[in-house]
């Protein structure tokens, strides 16, 4: 499940996840809450806080976010990834390969740090 975190604040979109994702996770909650963004302010910025039931995605929940990403790798400036199992690491490597985006992980100890820096705007790499 995806719950957008009130957090949220202008181009930064925080999301906490549980259990396994759906690809109805995907097109009902997270691609149009990021949609919207970047169609308001032409990128966004995620924090996306795994919490300890957090089991992975579907794979057509993967396949949704692999679309979504790669048609917008360029419209998310900073991903803040706060928890998750020890398996993410290789897909955050993975992420970082395929998309434009600035990724740093925290872990749950340290959502406000991640939520600061989250936050904060710059310079998009869709203004390269």
């Amino acid at each position: 499940m995806i719950e957008l975190m009130s957090e949220s604040t202008g181009r930064m979109l925080a999301v906490k996840t549980t259990g396994t994702l759906t690809d109805k996770d995907y097109t009902d909650v997270w691609i149009p809450a990021l949609q919207k963004i970047i169609d308001e302010f032409e990128f966004a910025n995620v924090l996306l806080y795994m919490d300890d039931n957090f089991k992975g995605w579907e794979m057509k929940a993967m396949w949704e976010d692999v679309k979504f990403g790669h048609k917008h790798r360029k419209d998310i400036a900073k991903i803040a990834i706060v928890g998750g199992p020890a398996w993410l690491k290789w897909g955050i490597t993975l992420g970082e390969m395929m998309i434009d985006s600035e990724i740093k992980t925290y872990e749950p100890e340290e959502i406000q740090k991640a939520l600061v820096w989250a936050a904060q705007t710059v310079k998009c790499a869709c203004d390269d």
